[in-house]
């Protein structure tokens, strides 16, 4: 990740980002040896990657070309390998904010899922918070886990393979904040509350229903919660373009031109005009993606 301190020039071992297009990346594992086939033709690591700088364009064998990048939490989200649905960023960016997390935060979440709101909340809490994250599936947990060890951010970071709304979060009075994407959340209120610190934090639910949130707003109540409300973020993205726009025709000017006589005919007037500026502009989309879920906050108060 980003975050971590990696060197400038892409080393063996390196996650990276091959950049293709604006809606085309993937992730590779560098290896001393290994090739990676793109549309655009095979890169080679040991050639062509290794000792690279990060940014830089590589041609690959067809002749086309692509850039490597460092894995940014917002570029994994969109890179990652899809194990379960994952949060984008425009609803990690409200939840990294409602929760109020900062470097030093000690959060817990479940599930981990494939690991998209993990990364964003290890870039935020770094370099001296922690994540506590369960995830029920073990496979998944145990594919997780191996993600932030190559992505070098292992050391902030605790996996358990777990049933949260049993078992719980496996620590007690020490979270700023916890998140919840689970199947039934209200569940697992009871131990978020337990991990949350005695000062109060802050919990975050998401959940594609809306009887979920019903269910989870009764709960957060009755365990004295406060603050407690759910929004949905939509995103709405603009086609920025450039078009080309006729400039209007006004006629001859009137100042520069006499009343022609009795004999005389009145001169043409110019019916097209080819003269055109161009200019930027934008357009909505004719469809949009709508309801990704339910973000419900509230707050624990202090005790």
């Amino acid at each position: 990740m980003s975050f971590v301190q990696y060197s400038d020039l892409i080393q063996d071992g390196d996650v990276i980002i091959v950049y293709l297009g604006h809606n085309s990346v993937m992730p590779v594992k560098v290896q001393h040896g290994a090739q990676t086939q793109t549309r655009y033709g095979v890169i080679r690591h040991s050639t062509q990657l290794i000792g690279q700088s990060y940014g830089s364009k590589v041609t690959c064998s067809k002749g086309g070309w692509v850039q490597v990048l460092h894995p940014t939490p917002e570029l994994w989200t969109v890179a990652l390998p899809h194990r379960t649905q994952i949060l984008y960023t425009t609803d990690i960016s409200i939840i990294a904010m409602m929760l109020e997390l900062k470097p030093g935060s000690i959060v817990c979440e479940s599930g981990t899922g494939s690991g998209s709101l993990s990364h964003a909340i290890l870039r935020t809490i770094a370099p001296s918070g922690h994540l506590h994250t369960v995830e029920f599936h073990e496979q998944r947990a145990l594919k997780v886990a191996e993600e932030f060890k190559e992505h070098r951010v292992d050391h902030l970071v605790t996996v358990r393979n777990q049933d949260v709304c049993k078992d719980g979060f496996g620590v007690t009075g020490v979270a700023d904040a916890v998140f919840l994407d689970i199947p039934s959340p209200w569940e697992a209120v009871k131990h978020a509350k337990v991990a949350l610190k005695k000062h109060g934090g802050h919990l975050c639910s998401f959940s594609p229903c809306i009887e979920q949130v019903q269910r989870t707003c009764e709960v957060l109540a009755d365990q004295a919660f406060e603050e407690i409300s759910t929004v949905e973020v939509l995103l709405r993205i603009h086609d920025v373009r450039t078009v080309s726009l006729p400039l209007p025709d006004f006629g001859p000017d009137p100042s520069s031109q006499t009343e022609p006589g009795p004999e005389e005919e009145a001169p043409p007037t110019p019916s097209v005009n080819h003269a055109s500026i161009t200019m930027k502009t934008t357009t909505p989309p004719r469809e949009m993606p709508g309801h990704t879920g339910y973000l419900t906050f509230a707050t624990k108060p202090r005790t």
